[in-house]
């Protein structure tokens, strides 16, 4: 069972095609829209402000989002939010990055089709144009993203969509082998839901 959290009367909001890993952590003003992936150990806090994963947005594991008083913290449709990143009080816009450990603070906004490299922090109220490469500790707009780069983007988000799917799917909580099995398989993405599936996923 997903960790959801009631608080002050207000109880989080999932979309019934969003996956959210058991492990991760929803409290109260949480809003999270269709097809979104929540990954392992996520704490998306909302006592405070509220949260909200727009559509087919993804908060990969260990990832934090909260946000002070009366302000919203948004990912935008298509957001892609990379392992251990902190977003606080912030806006990821449409189809933009995070990536590893990086941190965007209170009133910033990211515009959409940018990235923000791994490692990066972002101070409040910074405001980042759509299609910028964001580096750095404080972090610096270098320049703009080419056409390649945002395909390259926009690629890795479609495949946390086919993850959402594939993790509702055949995600099970099982015991673990004692030795490796002989010729053990490796992923494969096309195979690993039924056809069916796929053709459903490709439909929304």
């Amino acid at each position: 069972m997903v960790k959801v959290y009631e608080i002050n009367g207000i109880t989080p909001v999932v979309h019934p095609s969003a996956y959210v890993h058991p492990s991760a952590v929803l409290i109260g003003d949480v809003i999270v829209g269709p097809r979104c992936y929540i990954g392992p150990l996520a704490s998306i806090r909302g006592d405070f402000g509220r949260l909200i994963l727009e559509e087919g947005a993804n908060l990969q594991d260990t990832c934090v989002m909260h946000g002070f008083p009366g302000c919203d913290t948004v990912v935008e449709v298509d957001g892609h939010v990379g392992h251990g990143a902190v977003l606080h009080g912030c806006r990821i816009g449409r189809n933009a990055l995070v990536g590893m450990n990086a941190v965007v603070m209170d009133n910033a906004v990211i515009g959409e089709e940018s990235i923000v490299a791994a490692m990066s922090f972002v101070k409040a109220g910074m405001i980042v144009a759509p299609r910028s490469m964001v580096v750095g500790t404080p972090a610096k707009i270098m320049r703009s993203l080419t056409d390649d780069e945002i395909k390259w983007k926009t690629s890795g988000t479609g495949q946390y969509h086919e993850l959402a799917v594939r993790s509702m799917h055949t995600m099970r909580e099982v015991e673990a082998l004692t030795q490796v099995e002989a010729n053990r398989q490796r992923l494969n993405f096309e195979s690993a839901l039924p056809l069916h599936l796929h053709k459903n996923a490709a439909a929304q």
